[in-house]
């Protein structure tokens, strides 16, 4: 169950109260690069994370993930291959990267990248509680 700090954070987002009850939430903070994954209501990982750099952007609000894919690989930029990719709102996804280095600071062209090994976790996570049952939430 999603406990009412949550929920009240969840709202004060934007995100609906649906959304407020799914069980697994993957909350992405773009000032702090930082991905918070909560189960049940409970904190079970935090993340650094690369959201758009300079002249991009990556969309606010809370969303479902769309669709799902073990490994896509970008029709748009150069066919850079995406593992673990969520979908959650037309190109943008959650996805692994390859540039570890740069996690933890702005430099994607509007995704939401994880180190690999995370996004295998998260992408685990999402099909075990069910895209109806996740929220993917974006705030500054």
């Amino acid at each position: 169950m999603i406990t009412i700090a949550m929920a009240g954070a969840l709202l004060a987002s934007g995100a609906s109260l649906a959304e407020a009850k799914a069980r697994l939430v993957a909350n992405v903070d773009i000032s702090t690069q930082t991905m918070t994954v909560s189960y049940g209501g409970r904190v079970v990982d935090r993340w650094k994370v690369s959201t758009a750099g300079r002249g991009y952007r990556t969309p606010t609000g809370a969303y479902r993930p769309t669709r799902m894919h073990r490994m896509w690989y970008s029709r748009k930029y150069d066919n850079s291959p995406m593992p673990y990719a969520i979908f959650f709102r037309g190109g943008y996804a959650i996805h692994g990267t390859g540039s570890i280095k740069r996690l933890g600071t702005p430099a994607s062209h509007g995704c939401v990248r994880l180190h690999p090994t995370n996004a295998a976790k998260l992408y685990a996570l999402v099909r075990e509680a069910g895209a109806g049952n996740t929220s993917i939430v974006i705030n500054r």
